[in-house]
């Protein structure tokens, strides 16, 4: 857990705000427009291994269109990581929940990245009414579509099997870089001391490594499918097909193949805008962070205006066909 007044030489300048009532202290950061005449919120949501300073870049600009929330994830940041806790996908979801509720926040945009858009999608399904629209940013979407024969999984799954993943993981103040880089991190230009101080303190032990061991196995656990499968059935999915959404891709991803996470949001949001970047990793918000948020930004400001308002990409969609054509105009 790191320090509430730690700011890393000044690239992270924000007051930290802490919410109790999940257990444990979660931590959040709150800024930007918050008067009444500001009704936008953005709540940019992390996945693996990082925190909400993946998002350091898109506060500053983001902030001037609307109130911004930026949560740590139970297990990392400046959250605590409880020793008592399962770290599955509902106690997750269940935690963002009743952080969101407790700020009673609406007209929410999710910015949403790795596993934030795991988590941040069941809050969309359970409270539709309160969303504007969804970012989806190098993220699945937990009741898409795959095609019948998929292409082989990345590295990543495989590495996630071996006999290196829990030494590696369980060491994340020292591998964090690594880690990343095995994820798929293109740009290196701006990681220096201060970088991987922010990306590596969170982790100082094995024990603070609890969240991050955990996530990646919650993939195939049965419980994580459960889950989804008990949300599908007590929600209508079609509201959260109703919510405008976007899908933005690394060309380069290396958890799940571009093409299978376009092939997903399209099932669920045909008409949805897709955006890949090529030279672009997993974590975008590092490697192209100019572009990506004025991508969210845009997108904010044109919802609920007609679709042709938006410079959608080009995009054609075959139900019988096993791939979404999708091509950057």
């Amino acid at each position: 857990m790191i320090p509430a007044d730690e700011t890393f030489a000044g690239t992270w300048p924000y007051a930290a705000k802490f919410f109790e009532g999940n257990g444990f202290r979660q931590h959040y950061v709150d800024v930007g427009r918050c008067d009444a005449d500001s009704e936008d919120v953005i709540v940019c949501l992390h996945g693996e291994p990082t925190w909400g300073y993946l998002y350091r870049n898109f506060i500053p600009r983001l902030a001037q269109i609307g109130r911004v929330i930026v949560p740590d994830h139970m297990g990392f940041g400046k959250s605590e990581t409880p020793q008592d806790r399962d770290y599955s996908t509902r106690d997750h979801s269940d935690n963002l929940e009743r952080l969101l509720l407790s700020l009673d926040l609406r007209n929410i945009t999710l910015v949403m990245q790795d596993w934030g858009g795991l988590i941040g999608s069941t809050f969309a399904l359970r409270h539709p009414d309160r969303i504007k629209c969804l970012c989806i940013c190098n993220a699945n979407i937990p009741w898409a579509r795959a095609p019948v024969d998929p292409p082989r999984s990345h590295k990543w799954q495989a590495w996630m099997q071996s006999d290196q993943y829990e030494p590696v993981v369980s060491n994340l103040g020292a591998t964090a870089l690594s880690v990343m880089q095995r994820i798929g991190m293109e740009r290196m230009d701006h990681v220096n001391e201060t970088w991987l101080r922010a990306y590596s303190s969170a982790f100082p032990t094995p024990e603070s490594c609890r969240g991050a061991l955990q996530f990646p196995r919650n993939i195939s656990h049965p419980e994580t499918y459960a889950f989804y499968k008990e949300l599908e059935a007590k929600h209508d999915l079609a509201r959260l097909q109703a919510i405008p959404a976007m899908c933005v891709v690394g060309e380069e991803e290396k958890t799940t193949p571009a093409e299978l996470r376009v092939f997903g949001f399209k099932s669920l949001w045909p008409n949805g805008p897709v955006v890949r970047l090529p030279g672009v990793g997993h974590f975008l918000q590092e490697d192209a962070p100019g572009i990506v948020t004025a991508l969210v930004e845009q997108f904010i400001q044109v919802n609920g205006q007609p679709v042709d308002a938006f410079s959608e990409p080009s995009v054609a969609w075959d139900e019988s066909s096993k791939w979404a054509a999708v091509r950057q105009t």
